[in-house]
């Protein structure tokens, strides 16, 4: 099938790069004769094309991407809600089930004789594209998560923002904490990875890090602040990811999962924090950075991944790809199947030079 008309979605939280992704797409389509449209909203666009002016596809010209390279979040519109592998569909008793409409997509694309989908997105959305793809629709999927936790990519667009971001926090924390010679907690984004608050961590000088992958003793941390105070520091700094959790013990939770959602993590920082001050008898304090390391600007590494992601999009349609993702092997982009990408996670391994080097140069992972 030869391609005139090309769709870029962009799915899930958002981060820094969405834009330089969507302006790569749309160049490199516009150079090559197609056209470029955009889905308002992930599929919002597909399922209530009544709500925009646009029919929920806005055409994407040179004009339109032009200069949107180095700003945060997405032209596009973004959602967590709407899943079309499980969407939730409100019946008149008050209850809720869940249906595919997976194939309104398919229909919709034939309808308005769109080609192919560029989808954004991190798992959740490259699972989509992976279902999409087995009902026949051309379909790339561009990785994009600011956890980097998506797998058979050396990282993702969004981490390194994150990540410096976080690291400035803590720069900052350091010397509020050293002045009043107290214990901060920080608890960061790391649902089930903890790549953020590992690689923040050590750069910014925590003392001890608590992931998700290392059920955590809060009795050896709190020996680690001890040793500090007996060393004549007087302060530390906790870094904690947000799905951390004490060994035999669950997640901290702010909101339960709802219909095609996901379970809202959060408060695990206030729990280290309150159980810390009792073991130690320090003074502490709590900071959630949350949605901070998601938004502004993206750093100059990631507006290169992004744009590299979003030409090299391209280029797989130009080549007759369908049912991949462009991935970084760093130094260059490859193209890997997407059934070996949805539904997997990429963790952080025990036995990776990041958390040795943390070992190594005295950082406490409560394990």
């Amino acid at each position: 099938m030869s391609i005139r008309r090309i769709a870029i979605n962009t799915g899930g939280g958002d981060a820094p790069g969405l834009n330089a992704v969507i302006r790569a797409c749309t160049l490199a389509a516009i150079n090559r004769g197609w056209e470029c449209y955009g889905l308002r909203d992930g599929f919002n666009g597909v399922f209530f094309p009544e709500r925009y002016e646009d029919g929920g596809l806005m055409r994407l010209t040179r004009d339109r991407v032009r200069g949107i390279a180095h700003l945060g979040g997405t032209m596009l519109g973004t959602t967590n809600k709407g899943n079309p592998l499980s969407f939730p569909l409100h019946l008149p008793d008050g209850t809720t089930k869940e249906i595919d409409r997976s194939g309104e997509i398919v229909e919709f694309f034939a309808k308005k004789h769109l080609d192919a989908l560029i989808s954004i997105g991190g798992d959740g959305s490259l699972t989509i594209a992976h279902a999409l793809g087995k009902l026949g629709l051309k379909v790339i999927g561009v990785p994009k998560t600011i956890d980097n936790d998506l797998d058979k990519t050396f990282t993702t667009f969004g981490f390194d923002t994150a990540v410096s971001f976080a690291t400035e926090c803590l720069d900052r924390l350091h010397t509020t904490a050293e002045s009043h010679q107290r214990l901060i907690v920080v608890e960061m984004m790391g649902r089930y990875a903890g790549w953020i608050a590992l690689h923040s961590g050590i750069a910014g000088g925590a003392h001890a890090i608590l992931l998700p992958e290392i059920p955590f003793d809060l009795d050896k941390v709190a020996e680690k602040i001890r040793q500090r105070d007996e060393y004549g520091r007087g302060y530390s700094l906790v870094v904690v990811a947000e799905g951390a959790r004490v060994i035999d013990g669950q997640h901290a939770v702010l909101a339960q999962a709802e219909a095609g959602q996901a379970e809202r993590l959060g408060g695990i920082g206030e729990l280290v924090s309150r159980a810390l001050s009792a073991k130690t008898g320090k003074e502490a304090r709590t900071v959630v950075l949350g949605h901070l390391v998601r938004g502004g600007s993206p750093t100059s590494f990631d507006r290169l991944a992004a744009l590299r992601f979003g030409a090299a999009a391209v280029r797989a349609l130009e080549e007759g790809m369908t049912d991949v993702m462009v991935s970084l092997a760093h130094p260059n982009v490859q193209y890997v199947p997407l059934e070996q990408v949805a539904g997997r996670m990429k963790a952080v391994p025990l036995e990776c030079d990041t958390i040795a080097t943390g070992r190594d140069i005295g950082v406490c992972f409560g394990d």
